[in-house]
């Protein structure tokens, strides 16, 4: 019955497993989901694609948002609603520190809220910052499994592409790494009393390089390192689900 669903996302107001990976492209969230046992399609509305099954035990939801934090913020709140606790944002980004090369993985401490959408719910300074459990999961599971991986601040941008207002830069503030939901996601998880953490792969250039000189797109995040980290990368992200609810993230 279309009661028995949230309006945007169209997902079951109950019956979720309280421990939720979040991706961008709905093929992604297929491509973790075939990582857990007795996996199955929950529901597929817009850019809304939900699974639900269980790494070694722990009962697992898998959900894409699409891409840009407006939309996404829509799944994390009716991840919410429908009683979802924790969520970890698995994404891709573009490096922005030295020494952080591509198929590296970045564990977020908290972002720069530039999304597009929390400064029309909240004063900008209101900090978008990851639950410290969420951290310490993820660089456990990343540690445990080998996977290359950095800590740091992300920047939350909603344009992708560089425009003709010049950007804004934060050269000198030891930034780690640009995407474009995760801030959404920490400040809903703030409000809601969530706890939530980002690992993003990276693939690429910051947004100040995805064009050569002459204007042409040089960004291809679709490479074998790339393909490789995102494989390190799903891993890690249900590891760090399954420390969180069994509480060993220490």
């Amino acid at each position: 019955m279309t009661q028995d669903l949230l309006p945007v996302t169209r997902i079951p107001r109950t019956g979720l497993p309280p421990h939720a990976i979040v991706v961008g492209d709905p093929a992604r969230a297929a491509a973790v989901a075939a990582l857990l046992d007795g996996s199955e399609e929950v529901s597929y509305h817009r850019e809304y694609r939900v699974f639900s099954g269980s790494w070694k035990g722990v009962p697992v939801t898998v959900a894409s948002h699409g891409v840009g934090g407006p939309g996404a913020i829509l799944l994390f709140q009716e991840l919410a609603d429908a009683g979802v606790r924790a969520i970890v944002r698995f994404g891709t980004a573009g490096a922005m520190k030295p020494g952080i090369g591509d198929g590296d993985l970045v564990i977020a401490e908290a972002a720069v809220r530039d999304d597009g959408v929390t400064q029309q719910l909240l004063p900008p300074e209101y900090p978008a910052v990851a639950a410290p459990e969420a951290v310490f999961a993820l660089q456990r599971a990343a540690r445990e499994a080998g996977a290359p991986h950095h800590r740091g601040i992300v920047w939350t941008r909603a344009a992708f592409q560089p425009g003709l207002i010049p950007l804004f830069s934060y050269d000198g503030a030891g930034l780690a790494a640009i995407e474009m939901e995760l801030s959404a996601l920490l400040v809903t998880a703030s409000l809601r009393g969530l706890v939530a953490g980002g690992v993003l792969v990276i693939d690429g250039a910051n947004a100040d390089e995805l064009v050569d000189a002459a204007g042409t797109s040089v960004y291809d995040p679709h490479r074998e390192v790339v393909a490789a980290g995102v494989e390190r990368g799903a891993v890690v992200s249900l590891e760090a689900l399954r420390l969180l609810a069994e509480g060993n993230e220490l």
